[in-house]
């Protein structure tokens, strides 16, 4: 048996999370880092909508741990 040369033309197209990295750097997306967009607008339009969220969140993330 004998090792064959591997080059870059046969690593196969990136999967996973190494996609979504290339996607998110090619559209220059930011992370939120409040409850405000960068364009002032509030991304929730009401509290209740935001507690309703975080809620959701919180369990969705405490199921999976069970």
């Amino acid at each position: 048996m004998t090792a064959e040369h591997v080059g870059p033309q046969d690593v196969p197209p990136p999967r996973g999370r190494a996609l979504v990295d290339e996607l998110l750097r090619q559209k220059d997306v930011q992370p939120i880092l409040t409850a405000e967009d960068p364009n002032g607008r509030e991304i929730f339009e009401t509290d209740e909508e935001l507690h309703d969220f975080v809620e959701y969140t919180y369990a969705a993330r405490h199921s999976e741990l069970t």
